[in-house]
């Protein structure tokens, strides 16, 4: 017994199509197709109502949040019968003939996620794609593999036991619900079956910018869910070096402008240290809880003047009272700098950023 959940908009022209191949496929099956469209302005909610009755079809059409593919397909989850769910895309891009094998994969091993690959032996993509969209895909699977092993975490085509996932547990955003999945999940293995991946014929892609945006965004989320204090600490080091760059900006900038150097360097910690502030509110720590901004502010300010006093305490004392490093400054400067941004890690995380979500 399956349920089979597609996430559409504007998918219309391709529906008929799809469930025509599934009901070829799996017939002498029990199962379900669950058409989760986001209120497309086509003529989607037409074309499902005439082929549910000939088909074990269903349409849902969630309203009063935004479109998004992911949540389509959470909802498509917490609603289908059956605990096999295999998802797919509407667009025919993804083979019925391989469904088969999933559930095979899935009957010998219940714990299981098995996911259509296009990056293993006697899988594959239409040659047509472009540079750009070829590039576009191997960098956002090389961006996920510290999370996972699986060649093709990107594929929209995949199966899995949802007695292995609590749907409550899920927080997608954008398109790659199947990665999402896949690292909440509690999974046994990975079972990757070969496909071709053909492009539409119909319809346009819903790839763009914006949902480009919005993987980073998702990537982010579960790096802090895998890796927690370690992602955190690594993503606050990348917005430290950020804010280094609009700290020397503003140094130049200030004596361009006929500011002394010294005059310059007292300015250019404003800009550099909210720009901080700002960045870790919003990527660093952003599942934390949000506290009143002027507060947490001058908390950050403060944790940061108490930084920099441990960074030219360490650099003054190791250069004056260690010979090793009065002849090599770089390498105490290097420390000094460590030794502030580890403090300033954990004044941010415990205090300056406190008060976790569950």
């Amino acid at each position: 017994m399956l349920s089979i959940v597609v996430p559409t908009y504007n998918e219309a022209e391709n529906i008929p199509e799809l469930v025509a191949r599934l009901q070829q496929v799996l017939q002498g099956l029990v199962y379900e197709i669950i058409i989760v469209d986001d209120n497309s302005p086509d003529e989607t909610a037409a074309v499902c109502s005439a082929l549910s009755s000939e088909f074990p079809l269903r349409l849902l059409q969630p309203r009063g949040r935004p479109r998004d593919l992911a949540l389509s397909v959470v909802e498509g989850i917490r609603a289908a019968a059956f605990d096999i769910i295999l998802v797919m895309d509407a667009d025919l891009s993804h083979p019925p003939d391989k469904i088969r094998t999933m559930l095979k994969a899935i009957e010998d091993s219940p714990g299981v996620f098995v996911i259509g690959s296009r990056y293993i032996a006697e899988g594959s993509f239409d040659r047509q794609w472009s540079l750009w969209r070829f590039l576009n895909s191997h960098l956002a699977t090389l961006m996920a593999s510290p999370l996972t092993s699986c060649s093709d975490p990107m594929s929209g085509f995949f199966m899995f036991s949802r007695t292995r996932i609590d749907p409550a547990t899920l927080n997608p955003i954008g398109y790659k619900i199947g990665l999402e999945i896949l690292i909440r999940g509690e999974f046994d293995s990975i079972v990757e079956i070969p496909i071709r991946f053909k492009d539409r014929k119909i319809g346009q892609s819903k790839m763009d910018f914006n949902e480009q945006l919005k993987y980073l965004r998702h990537l982010r989320r579960l790096y802090l869910h895998r890796f927690g204090s370690f992602a955190e600490l690594f993503l606050f080091g990348l917005v430290g070096a950020s804010g280094f760059v609009v700290d020397i900006l503003f140094y130049y900038l200030c004596q361009t402008l006929g500011a002394s150097h010294l005059l310059a360097r007292a300015l250019s910690f404003w800009p550099a240290v909210s720009w901080n502030w700002a960045l870790n509110r919003r990527v660093t720590f952003s599942e934390r809880e949000r506290r009143p901004r002027v507060r947490q502010w001058s908390e950050f300010v403060i944790s940061s003047l108490m930084g920099f006093g441990i960074n030219y305490g360490l650099y003054a004392l190791l250069t004056t009272q260690v010979s090793f490093f009065t002849a090599h400054r770089l390498a105490a400067l290097i420390l000094g700098v460590a030794a502030a941004s580890c403090f300033n890690f954990i004044a941010s995380s415990l205090l300056v950023y406190s008060n976790t979500r569950n």
